[in-house]
């Protein structure tokens, strides 16, 4: 992660951001991040490994400061003007540094003269619009949310805070709804409603967001969307959902609070998915799906019982 830098006193961010630590070594700041094998005296770093291997990487690395398990403490000690920082989750604690450290950048709004905002619409403060995005009808915007160059919300958005959405992304238009008449020919069901994105929800590039037809379609707090993810109209996702890139989505379907979806899965309109369910890569859901399961396979059947391990579980950032 060259180029990033930090210059900060990181016990005081640790403070700050409330994560419980034990501190051993001298090295008070770090003026950039890095892997744990490629930092320099200058860099932050992590190492979420446990036991010889790790003690054998941290005498390994020249990084000022190493975050690492609670574990090893007593039995790693750092080198000559290094520190080493004993917290619970080391992965964790580095991205929330890094994080602190890009909120505090983002201080003034940031609206690219290049953008093309409606009238009629809202934009909250310490927003960033990027070049030639088009912020369409009645759309709003929350506070402090990133939007990334060349993104479309084409009317009656509602964004939520702390969101960021990438380039490429389109939110809101109509549709694929048709009904046919009696001679054969298709008329398309009207889209009179809109899209609601909750609070810190991040949208990765070219994903496509259809606006509802009698009911919004909605995304809940905190959850993050992979690339050239599609959801339809009228469709509910809940609160802190992984969806994988180029998941599927169709049109009324419902998707309960922390699941994940893998890479390239489809779920069928109407269904019905509790929370925490976890569905395999390239999964086809046609049924509903009960609380707490996990699926794969076409059509997506339950393969709970036959999984023996905590990888899946871990992977999908699940708590078995």
């Amino acid at each position: 992660m060259r180029g990033h830098t930090l210059n900060y006193d990181i016990e005081s961010v640790i403070k700050k951001i409330g994560v419980n630590y034990a501190l051993e070594g001298g090295a008070k700041r770090a003026g950039g991040v890095s892997s744990l094998e490629e930092a320099t005296k200058n860099d932050l770093c992590f190492c979420s490994l446990d036991g010889k291997q790790a003690a054998s990487s941290i005498s390994e690395s020249k990084a000022a400061i190493i975050l690492c398990k609670f574990s090893l403490h007593g039995s790693v000690h750092p080198r000559k003007l290094q520190s080493l920082i004993f917290v619970d989750n080391p992965g964790l604690t580095f991205i929330r540094i890094v994080n602190f450290k890009k909120k505090k950048e983002a201080n003034a709004s940031a609206i690219s003269p290049h953008a093309l905002i409606s009238r009629t619409s809202k934009i909250g403060s310490n927003c960033s619009i990027g070049d030639f995005t088009i912020i369409g009808k009645n759309c709003s915007i929350g506070d402090n949310t990133v939007i990334h160059d060349r993104v479309s919300l084409l009317r009656d958005c509602r964004i939520g805070r702390n969101c960021t959405i990438q380039s490429g992304v389109t939110i809101g238009f109509d549709g694929f709804a048709y009904e046919r008449m009696q001679n054969g020919k298709l008329e398309r069901f009207p889209h009179l409603k809109g899209v609601i994105i909750g609070d810190d929800v991040d949208i990765c590039p070219n994903c496509l967001i259809g606006r509802g037809s009698l009911s919004d379609t909605v995304i809940g707090d905190g959850t993050k969307l992979d690339g050239q993810v599609y959801v339809a109209h009228n469709a509910k996702i809940g609160k802190n959902c992984l969806l994988a890139a180029g998941t599927i989505v169709g049109g009324t379907a419902k998707i309960g609070d922390q699941c994940w979806t893998g890479l390239h899965c489809s779920i069928k309109q109407k269904v019905r998915i509790g929370n925490n369910v976890i569905v395999g890569a390239g999964a086809v859901v046609l049924h509903d799906i009960a609380d707490g399961d996990i699926v794969a396979g076409v059509p997506a059947k339950s393969i709970k019982e036959k999984v023996t391990t905590d990888k899946v579980f871990m992977m999908a950032g699940q708590k078995r």
